[in-house]
């Protein structure tokens, strides 16, 4: 569920981009003396505090109603850690997402299929119980090792190599979601 509410975000992310971008607020930004990367990064910052605000929500409901985390406090940290890259990589990917939309209402539909990701990985069933193909493609997609990660620290079991896994993933989407946004932001300011 912490991962269902980190991709969810993405649909909001995107469509205040476009919204900015369409609406003309980023034209009226980029005549002041300001970097254009500051654009970015204060939308990336108020998105990934949003997300893990909304992920520590559905944690303290989880308690309320009745989890209980066997973590320590390094595990508790890591488990953060891992959630805060998580969001930090969906948050670029859905940046350069609303970025390449060309109304907002576009952008809302661009996350889905990285929304629906989740529910194909481990997050409710063991992949190693799925059908063989359904268990390869679980096993290989980015949800899996940080759904792993995360039950493995807040559950204080075993983790193994996974974390390497999910931090690799959670850098990749990073800067394939910064590089493209960056590039996209920059053809739109040549327009």
């Amino acid at each position: 569920m912490l991962i269902m509410t980190g991709t969810s975000s993405m649909v909001g992310t995107a469509v205040s981009v476009c919204t900015d971008m369409t609406e003309g607020l980023v034209d009226r930004l980029r005549t002041m003396s300001i970097s254009r990367f500051a654009v970015l990064a204060g939308h990336v910052l108020g998105n990934v505090i949003q997300t893990l605000l909304s992920m520590g929500v559905l944690l303290g409901v989880a308690v309320a109603i009745g989890f209980r985390a066997h973590a320590d406090a390094p595990q508790w940290l890591g488990a953060v850690g891992v959630a805060a890259l998580t969001a930090c990589a969906m948050t670029w990917v859905a940046m350069a997402m609303g970025l390449s939309a060309k109304a907002p209402e576009a952008a809302s539909n661009l996350p889905m299929p990285i929304i629906l990701l989740p529910f194909l990985g481990s997050g409710f069933v063991p992949a190693a119980s799925m059908s063989p193909g359904l268990r390869q493609f679980a096993e290989y997609q980015p949800f899996t090792p940080i759904t792993e990660t995360l039950r493995g620290l807040l559950l204080g079991t075993h983790i193994g190599s996974q974390w390497i896994l999910a931090v690799g993933w959670c850098a990749a989407l990073t800067a394939a979601g910064y590089v493209g946004s960056r590039r996209l932001f920059d053809r739109h300011a040549e327009l």
